[in-house]
């Protein structure tokens, strides 16, 4: 990985992304992908898709989802405390005591999200979202509704960080790790003059409706497609590896296995990770991934797709946890696919 693209991963990271608000992500995105995508476009639901080759019959399309999870201000009480909601899965447990960005309709405020003393109490065993609140400082309703208004969003004010073993941890590395995937993945393959039609898609709100997969399959009618997620690493304390399985930072990427996933793609990306000595690991998506790839399958007459995952510590908290590593072999593992394809592959099981 080339220091240019390490800036643009870090980029990507300090970006505020929240889930129906991706545009100043998507105009990162873009800017980076133009220097040598053959074709880039967008779309209504606010996807970014550059593409190499697309004039190719064979289609296969890469989807990495640049939302992140966020807040959403539903209520301003007299005082100009900003109650909310959340966009996407977080747990309130996670939030209590945490300072946030505001991205407010005219301007973006810092505030902490208020925690009762011990000495009053303390936090609730049963905490909800509605026990709590945002101090922007504001003294009342009128001075905090002049920047901020029902609608507007708020993100964990938290910035990536580099840990021992070329760790890297932060705020929304689902999956904005995703989208620098895809990216760079079409980075190289421009190099190597693939066979096959090779797209990259920054998508939008995975973490709400998987709406832009969506949009992205249905558009490009793809002949097999993939998607590059996270997934739960189970190599810290506390976690059940009997139940869970056993997933860990710097034990390359995961393949998914169950009833959605085309088993020849797996066959290929195995096959692929073989010649470069990669190691996989494996989870179980018995009956759907929770990832692009599900609506992705579902547009047009079916697409064949698999799912790539990164995996990562503390899912959907401020302190997510990756392995600069694992992110590497994962885009050697998909650029080796994807050269290596003809353009004649059959992904159909059975064959006649």
């Amino acid at each position: 990985m080339n220091e240019r693209s390490k800036q643009f991963l870090m980029d990507l990271l300090a970006t505020p992304s929240p889930s129906s608000q991706e545009v100043e992500i998507q105009k990162k995105w873009l800017n980076y992908v133009k220097d040598f995508a053959e074709r880039i476009e967008t779309d209504t639901c606010g996807n970014v898709i550059g593409s190499v080759n697309p004039d190719a019959d064979f289609k296969i399309l890469l989807a990495g989802h640049c939302d992140e999870i966020g807040l959403v201000i539903n209520r301003i009480d007299d005082q100009g405390f900003l109650y909310f909601d959340k966009m996407g899965g977080i747990s309130p447990k996670v939030a209590v005591g945490m300072k946030v960005h505001v991205l407010g309709y005219k301007k973006k405020l810092t505030g902490v999200i208020g925690v009762n003393a011990e000495h009053h109490g303390g936090v609730k065993e049963d905490l909800e979202f509605e026990d709590l609140y945002i101090d922007c400082g504001a003294k009342n309703k009128e001075e905090i509704a002049q920047y901020v208004q029902i609608g507007d969003l708020a993100v964990y004010s938290r910035q990536p960080e580099r840990l021992f073993n070329n760790r890297l941890s932060g705020r929304g590395l689902d999956n904005r790790t995703g989208a620098f995937i895809v990216a760079e993945v079409l980075r190289r393959c421009s190099e190597k003059h693939p066979n096959v039609g090779v797209y990259a898609a920054s998508t939008v709100n995975e973490e709400t409706n998987m709406g832009g997969a969506y949009f992205a399959a249905a558009g490009i009618k793809p002949t097999m497609a993939i998607a590059c997620d996270v997934t739960f690493a189970t190599d810290y304390p506390g976690v059940n590896t009997k139940k869970y399985g056993d997933v860990r930072l710097d034990g390359g990427p995961v393949l998914a296995k169950g009833a959605p996933i085309n088993y020849k793609i797996n066959q290929l990306l195995e096959n692929a990770a073989k010649r470069l000595n990669i190691p996989l690991q494996y989870e179980l998506t018995p009956r759907k991934t929770g990832t692009d790839a599900d609506r992705m399958r579902l547009t047009g007459v079916g697409v064949p797709i698999s799912l790539v995952s990164l995996p990562l510590r503390y899912m959907h908290s401020p302190v997510e946890t990756v392995s600069l590593n694992d992110i590497e072999l994962e885009i050697e593992l998909l650029v080796e696919m994807i050269v290596s394809l003809t353009g004649n592959e059959s992904l159909k099981p059975l064959d006649l």
